[in-house]
């Protein structure tokens, strides 16, 4: 199957959409928008079976990638084992807004850092509710796209990241 000029991704690829997760892209279809003609992605997000209709011309501004390579994944766990970086102490709320932009981001290597961030915080005070819930979401996202990447089971993908935090 060929892919048409504003289409990167063919059905049955599998996508990573910023802050979602790891989708899968059942469909292209074309819809009438107002009196355009748009093509669309229709995609459904792997944890949650959410179906989410992103236009083909815009999908690279709202951050849709495809999931990475094997040999980047090295490069995440070096992020992940990165010692001794130094969290800026400030408010909460500000902490969690700039990890919040991050994981929006799409970046693997950025929620990689959150990631890292909240577990060396983590050591030194009890993180919020809002913090816990992010640290659980940037993990999910790396174990679904790691796991993918490597083509091996979340759980040894899970295994490794606590081994590294350990």
């Amino acid at each position: 199957m060929t892919k048409s000029k504003s289409c990167k991704f063919d059905v049955g690829d599998m996508a990573v959409y910023p802050a979602h997760g790891v989708g899968k892209i059942e469909a292209i279809e074309t819809r009438e928008v107002g009196e355009l003609q748009q093509a669309f992605y229709v995609i459904r997000i792997v944890d949650t079976n959410m179906v989410i209709m992103i236009p083909t011309a815009s999908s690279e501004h709202v951050g849709l990638r495809s999931i990475i390579k094997s040999d980047e994944v090295e490069g995440v766990y070096s992020i992940l084992q990165q010692k001794g970086v130094a969290i800026m102490a400030r408010p909460w709320n500000q902490r969690y807004r700039e990890y919040m932009e991050k994981i929006k981001s799409g970046s693997v290597k950025e929620i990689a850092e959150v990631l890292r961030d909240l577990y060396t915080l983590r050591e030194d005070k009890t993180l919020s509710f809002g913090e816990r819930k992010m640290m659980d979401t940037a993990q999910g996202l790396l174990i679904k796209e790691i796991a993918l990447a490597d083509q091996i089971n979340e759980d040894t993908v899970e295994e490794r990241i606590n081994h590294i935090f350990a």
